[in-house]
């Protein structure tokens, strides 16, 4: 068990270095007894996502209900034949991650079958649901049984993950709407389309949160502190971007952090991060 256990995390890993290469330099940057853990729970979200965005052609309805299944009896039983899941629920299990983060994500993949248009309350819970609790779910892992930083790192936390899915509806608008009819704003349908106007409001959002963000990277342990800041950092680069950007350019091509501009990130971040652990 011991030998397929490994090739499952190393399934999770290949996985998340493949689809995110950003995500990946903010993992290599913890320490190594963090790094299969949280590959771990991105091989999960990143597979749940890829069924509702790409599995174009086949019956993602079916295939989410048995994903949500499948899911379900591997964290149940302590094992599955999908190594991907069962990586995952090594990491469930290890952790005490609670059932109520996993349920809140995979509703809200549910919610990409379905929804185009998003109200006040479906974009809340949207964002809750595809960001926030993936954030929580790494902070069980962070935190290893201490629930008194949890509960303390618990709102940071959420902000960081709401601030990160913003500015991912803002960067991926052009494709989001073009490739797959969607747009997340709330009220804001494909037809109208965001405006200036909208762009401001949600900037102004996503600002606050990352300056939530920032007291709870703090106060994080030492051995995912630089890992999570570089990944803070690499986000406010692309929201800078974002931010010096009219909508109609972001219409017509994704804003992007080029690679040797990450590395000089990390490199920043490495330095910067000695100093918040003395504030």
């Amino acid at each position: 068990m011991e030998f397929y256990s490994n090739i499952c995390t190393r399934t999770s890993t290949l996985f998340t270095r493949e689809y995110s290469t950003s995500f990946s330099l903010g993992i290599l940057a913890f320490e190594k007894k963090y790094r299969d853990p949280i590959y771990s729970i991105y091989g999960f979200v990143r597979l749940a996502d890829e069924i509702v965005d790409t599995f174009h052609g086949h019956d993602k309805e079916t295939l989410m209900r048995e994903f949500r299944e499948e899911t379900v009896k591997a964290i149940e039983r302590g094992i599955s034949t999908n190594p991907i899941l069962h990586a995952f629920q090594e990491v469930v299990n290890s952790y005490n991650i609670d059932w109520e983060f996993i349920d809140a994500f995979l509703k809200s993949m549910e919610m990409d079958l379905y929804n185009n248009f998003y109200d006040e309350w479906e974009y809340d819970n949207y964002i809750y649901g595809s960001a926030e609790v993936v954030g929580l779910m790494c902070l069980r892992v962070f935190c290893h049984g201490n629930n008194e930083l949890f509960d303390q790192l618990r709102e940071p936390a959420r902000a960081l993950g709401s601030a990160f899915q913003k500015v991912n509806f803002l960067r991926d608008i052009k494709s989001d709407i073009d490739e797959r009819g969607r747009i997340y704003l709330p009220n804001v349908n494909t037809e109208n389309g965001i405006d200036d106007t909208h762009k401001k409001m949600l900037e102004d959002s996503i600002q606050q949160e990352f300056d939530s963000a920032l007291e709870g990277i703090k106060k994080l342990p030492h051995g995912v502190r630089l890992g999570v800041y570089s990944a803070y950092l690499y986000y406010i680069k692309l929201f800078d971007k974002i931010r010096a950007s009219e909508v109609r350019h972001l219409m017509k091509k994704r804003t992007r952090v080029p690679n040797p501009v990450k590395f000089m990130l990390l490199t920043k971040s490495i330095i910067e991060v000695k100093v918040l652990r003395t504030c």
